[in-house]
């Protein structure tokens, strides 16, 4: 991080010839390393004292690495690179846990990965071939010369793969099952961090390696934003498993955020609004499975009762439900009003109208889990399942009232992301101007 903060002092450059060091790739790298410490504090009542401890924070941290490097990446060969550096390590990491649903997700994950890394392979081989170069701005200068429906084919296929590491539609399946069947620090680990390089990587190579006068791009992005944030939405309200309604929960916030995407190059907010949004999310969404964590309650009606047995706790729930909603004065919430102006500028007023839409029809299962938090359970224990943090194994768990002072690791990374969500929204303006807007 402190590398990070002295080369941000510094003008931009390309390193290597296929690395892009400028404000993008500076909030990329210093919001994936913030995420990547609060995500190994979550971890720790998971992996401590496990065999293959060191083995859970190299993947946390490879797999961090592959995000920085999508971030950056401004040639087409680094970008598949990256996407594979992002995604295998991620594949052990779903599967750690050795217990029968977390090896179901682990499948699950590699084989939609394995089509996405071909098919980007694929993108990325038509789009040379069509440029006769992999540097970005050889792509954005040959594409023009080629024929533009090889370059379109080309293009649809390496966005389709970082859709897939995005979680967007139509390669979400495999987040709602991830989410669901391995544990919430793992869980709060593959939704949060591979997104972040994913989506500045989308915006990177559309808006300096693929002209739109080429590829109508800006209208495939927005259609792409819409379907996610809108059959997302649909699909979780049904959920009663807490941890599958966080997986539909995350598609639906990357359609917002592709919103930006959408948008690149035609509005000034575009850039700034996006990794805006990435920072908000990253925290919102880490404290949102950390209760979970903490809990240890894998169902909505698990969560019964959090009110009473942990106030604290409760509230941060709270924070990072609402802040998924955009609720004020939490960091979401001037993220989508800079994204939503962004699109605005940029021409796309439906999209906002339809994302305005969205967000109202999510508060209806937000609000359900806050009033299962609030509402006294039955009895005074509560029993779910849950994966021990030493041997891997699903055990029984009876959770009195002070059960979650067992997990003060998850607890405490709540409450500090939590924090941090209230702060960034406190502190939008500033925040902002730091990654090129005025306040």
């Amino acid at each position: 991080m402190a590398a990070t903060a002295l080369a941000a002092t510094r003008p931009p450059e390309m390193v290597f010839g296929t690395y892009v060091l400028d404000t993008a790739t500076h909030t990329t790298r210093a919001i994936v390393l913030v995420t990547t410490l609060a995500l190994i504090a979550l971890c720790g009542d998971t992996v401590a004292g496990h065999r293959r401890e060191t083995e859970f924070v190299v993947l946390v941290q490879l797999g961090a690495l592959g995000s920085m490097l999508l971030g950056g990446a401004a040639d087409l060969i680094l970008l598949f690179a990256a996407f594979l550096l992002a995604s295998v390590p991620l594949y052990a990491l779903a599967g750690w846990a050795k217990q029968g649903t977390a090896t179901e997700a682990a499948l699950k994950y590699y084989l939609a990965g394995a089509l996405a890394g071909v098919t980007t392979l694929a993108g990325v081989t038509l789009l040379f071939g069509v440029a006769g170069a992999t540097g970005y701005a050889g792509v954005a200068e040959g594409i023009t010369r080629g024929p533009g429906g090889a370059a379109a084919v080309g293009l649809v296929a390496v966005l389709a793969g970082l859709a897939f590491k995005a979680g967007a539609v139509p390669a979400h399946f495999w987040v709602p099952d991830v989410a669901d069947g391995t544990p919430p620090a793992v869980a709060a680990v593959i939704t949060t961090l591979p997104k972040i390089g994913a989506l500045v990587a989308t915006y990177r190579l559309l808006d300096s390696a693929i002209p739109a006068d080429v590829v109508d791009w800006p209208l495939l992005v927005a259609i792409l934003a819409a379907a996610s944030m809108t059959l997302a939405n649909l699909a979780a309200f049904a959920q009663t498993s807490i941890l599958r309604l966080l997986g539909y929960s995350t598609v639906s916030q990357v359609g917002y955020l592709l919103m930006a995407v959408a948008v690149a190059g035609r509005a000034p907010l575009a850039q700034p609004a996006l990794l805006f949004y990435l920072a908000a999310y990253a925290f919102t969404n880490v404290a949102a499975f950390a209760v979970v964590a903490a809990t240890a309650q894998r169902s909505i009606d698990g969560h019964r009762g959090l009110a009473r047995r942990d106030p604290l706790l409760a509230i941060a729930f709270v924070v990072a439900l609402l802040g998924l909603v955009g609720t004020p004065p939490t960091a979401v919430l001037f993220g989508k009003l800079v994204v939503f102006t962004a699109a605005v500028d940029g021409g796309l007023v439906w999209l906002v109208v339809l994302a305005v839409l969205n967000t109202v029809a999510s508060l209806f299962y937000y609000l359900r889990v806050i009033a299962a938090a609030f509402t006294a359970p039955d009895t005074d224990t509560d029993t779910d399942t849950d994966t021990d943090g030493a041997t891997g194994s699903v055990v029984h768990v009876v959770h009195e009232r002070s059960g979650t002072r067992s997990r003060p690791w998850a607890r405490w990374t709540a409450l500090g992301t939590a924090a941090v969500s209230l702060l960034l929204g406190v502190c939008a303006g500033v925040v902002l101007a730091v990654v090129g807007t005025p306040p």
